[in-house]
């Protein structure tokens, strides 16, 4: 679809209109090419102007939390409405098996697991409560530290009463981290099981936050990086002072729990499947079969045969006397 300069200029006013946020980035693009095709046509797709999907990480296609104005953190349960998978803002379908379900509370957890600042004292916090959190796979627990009260990610160590600490020292030895206690991935040693993994110094965990997941520190490489194995067996080099909490998030057994209705899944904010699609078990038909074992094919190279052949070589010939002689 070829568009002139008024027609662009006038797409350009809509999506201005639409999404601050993305006619800034067009205005970027736009000026020196615009410039450049004056009464030339041009083609553009007017499908890719202001259209986000789920893997942007800009927004929360499922549900929209109304946090405090003050925008100071409370442990209080905060409203929260359902979008059923569309855009906040231009309000189209972007998650097509997003429902709207149910619409519980939301509680406010905070990801940053960090000790103090100075790298020699310690952070400690005592478990008040370990809850169900409707929002998401794994449990949460309830901490506090003196007057400070705050919702974190449980692990499956964490019970009432349990003391729990933070640090962010790296010491000389790397050390065995007790399950439950957050350190810098630096001071762990090789072999650790972690997990609620930083990607990013200071900006709280996005790794291996989901029910029962858990990592492994391999190795640290020559310019001081560690290396953590996920669960889908790929690897990702870290900064040493990113952020892990020792042993395995709570709720392991959250992926074998049956869902039992088709209301309950409504709950869920999914929409019920079809039934058309059904896994080929081979019940009716072809039987699944192991492939046969891996052949390996070897060329064959034909030697080269040398002969040599020798004129005085050969069967001896028959010797026949000269004279006859009698006996």
């Amino acid at each position: 679809m070829a568009l002139s300069i008024s027609t662009g200029s006038r797409i350009l006013n809509i999506c201005r209109s639409i999404h601050p946020c993305i006619s800034k980035e067009i205005l970027t693009v736009w000026p020196s090419s615009l410039s450049s095709c004056a009464g030339q046509q041009r083609s553009f797709n007017i499908r890719r102007i202001d259209m986000p999907h789920p893997a942007d990480r800009k927004f929360n296609y499922k549900f929209q939390v109304y946090y405090p104005l003050d925008g100071k953190y409370t442990i209080k349960h905060l409203e929260m409405e359902s979008i059923c998978g569309k855009h906040p803002f231009t309000g189209r379908k972007i998650v097509g098996t997003a429902g709207k379900g149910m619409e519980p509370k939301y509680r406010w957890v905070d990801f940053n697991r960090r000790g103090p600042s100075d790298g020699v004292s310690v952070k400690e916090e005592q478990v008040i409560e370990v809850q169900y959190d409707p929002n998401r796979s794994a449990f949460i627990a309830l901490v506090g530290s003196k007057a400070h009260l705050r919702y974190i990610i449980a692990t499956t160590t964490m019970e009432l009463g349990s003391i729990i600490r933070s640090h962010s020292a790296i010491p000389d030895i790397p050390i065995r981290g007790v399950p439950g206690d957050s350190h810098p991935i630096g001071a762990l040693a090789v072999g650790s099981t972690v997990c609620h993994v930083e990607r990013v110094p200071g900006h709280g965990a996005e790794y291996l936050v989901a029910a029962g997941t858990s990592g492994t520190v391999k190795r640290k490489l020559e310019d001081g990086k560690m290396v953590l194995l996920l669960p889908s067996k790929h690897e990702v080099a870290l900064d040493p002072r990113c952020n892990a909490v020792c042993g395995q998030i709570s709720n392991p057994n959250h992926d074998k729990i049956h869902i039992g209705s088709g209301t309950r899944f409504r709950w869920l904010r999914k929409y019920p499947r079809s039934g058309l699609w059904q896994r080929k078990d081979g019940y009716c038909g072809k039987k699944i079969r192991a492939p046969p074992p891996l052949k390996h094919v070897v060329e064959k190279k034909e030697t080269e045969v040398i002969r040599l052949v020798c004129m005085t070589e050969g069967p001896k010939k028959h010797i026949v006397p000269t004279c006859d002689r009698v006996t």
